[in-house]
């Protein structure tokens, strides 16, 4: 039996990977797609875990290769899923959860039509910024930036099968019970 791909994505921000890990917590039957990125390990990321982190050459190199599933240049950084990875956990029978922005989401879509796609969204742009300035791992020019980006990504979240809110973690967590049960 295949397993279900579910995708959230979402602005930067917005609380996706909290409510990802608080998921995984509560459903132990779903197994959490680990994305490859160029870019360098935030304070407690481990190679492997949070990602796969790869130079921009041996990135570039399975591109070219086709061995992502999606693959794009977010924020000046690279991030892809590897095909293989998520064909071997769904002919396993596992569900799986990928996290990726809503430019992947799209990729992973087309070419995987029955991915239950999610998007978080933030209460306001104003509470994303208050968000990502108390995060303390960006600079003030960033900062702005991924503001100014969650704009237009927050434009595509119709494309999704289901919005969440995340107002409130425990609401919007209990939402996605909901849609993964």
């Amino acid at each position: 039996m295949s397993g279900r791909l579910f995708i959230v994505s979402g602005p930067s921000g917005a609380g996706k990977s909290s409510l990802c890990t608080a998921l995984l917590e509560k459903c132990p039957d779903l197994k959490l797609s680990i994305s490859c990125t160029t870019r360098g390990p935030r304070p407690g990321e481990v190679d492997g875990s949070e990602y796969h982190f790869l130079t921009s050459d041996v990135f570039e190199s399975q591109r070219d290769q086709g061995d992502f599933l999606e693959w794009a240049n977010v924020h000046g950084n690279m991030y892809g899923t590897r095909q293989s990875d998520i064909e071997a956990m769904l002919a396993e029978g596992s569900n799986v959860l990928l996290e990726i922005d809503w430019q992947g989401a799209a990729q992973v879509a087309e070419k995987i039509p029955s991915a239950v796609r999610v998007f978080i969204l933030p209460p306001s742009l104003d509470e994303l910024k208050k968000r990502l300035t108390s995060r303390a791992q960006d600079s003030a020019e960033v900062v702005a930036f991924r503001v100014a980006a969650a704009e237009a990504e927050i434009a595509h979240a119709g494309e999704a099968h289901f919005q969440v809110i995340n107002d409130d973690f425990d609401e919007a967590l209990a939402r996605l019970l909901e849609i993964f049960r």
